[in-house]
């Protein structure tokens, strides 16, 4: 797995749209977020800069790319090519996306701290780690099964724009509005429960044992993703 992950790593550098996607955006539109914070303070809180910047990055920096990354190996054959190996699916797939899963948790974290140094501290660090964590298990179970629908790292600019659309959608409207009107429905689409998570965490005023709950529907999500990522992924190129 790790010499895989070496490898793509080197690849991640050396892609010009991938290093954009992975890497330019998610720090640009951070430092923004981090630059204007007594701006979006005013119009929202603390916790929704955090939940927007989170969700920022691991559906450009995170999602996207593995969409695009498991689409162009699929095509040049270096998923069938490895598969041939006494390597397995699991390892194959871990090594794939290993380096963009940590650049992706490095960047979060890397924002974040430097919000809290302007902005002030979140108020339970323990349950922020935890939203961080169940937001990219469920981005990375989305994008294994968009990956499984696209064809080639062109079409993954098409494929993955609903699930990128709609995620920062619902993350902005709950980050905005909070969930004291429609809070079943906001909790139960894609990235709600995870930016009602941070919102929590970072502005604090709610209980842990009432954030707990929050968790099951983004982990739901992940079981959901990773079905449909069994079902629909290829290791070969689309016929």
């Amino acid at each position: 797995m790790l010499p895989i992950a070496r490898g793509e790593l080197i690849q991640i550098f050396r892609n010009r749209l991938v290093l954009v996607t992975s890497l330019v955006l998610p720090i640009a539109f951070g430092a923004m977020f981090v630059g204007l914070h007594k701006t979006f303070q005013r119009i929202a809180s603390l916790g929704y800069i955090a939940a927007m910047v989170m969700f920022f990055v691991v559906t450009i920096g995170l999602y996207t790319t593995t969409v695009t990354t498991l689409a162009a190996r699929r095509q040049n054959l270096f998923l069938k090519r490895l598969r041939s190996t006494a390597t397995g699916d699991g390892s194959i797939l871990s090594g794939l996306l290993l380096p963009i899963v940590v650049i992706a948790l490095i960047q979060v974290a890397a924002i974040l701290a430097v919000l809290a140094v302007v902005a002030g501290r979140p108020s339970d660090v323990v349950l922020l780690v935890a939203a961080v964590l169940a937001a990219v298990a469920m981005m990375l179970g989305l994008g294994l099964a968009t990956a499984g629908r696209t064809n080639s790292p062109e079409h993954a600019q098409v494929t993955t724009m609903p699930v990128m659309i709609g995620v920062l959608s619902v993350a902005g409207w709950v980050g905005a509005t909070g969930t004291h009107k429609l809070a079943l429905l906001k909790r139960l689409l894609p990235g709600g429960s995870a930016t009602e998570l941070v919102l929590s965490a970072w502005n604090g005023g709610v209980a842990v044992r009432d954030s707990l709950i929050l968790f099951a529907p983004t982990l739901a999500w992940v079981v959901v993703a990773v079905a449909l990522a069994g079902r629909m992924f290829k290791w070969e190129p689309r016929r």
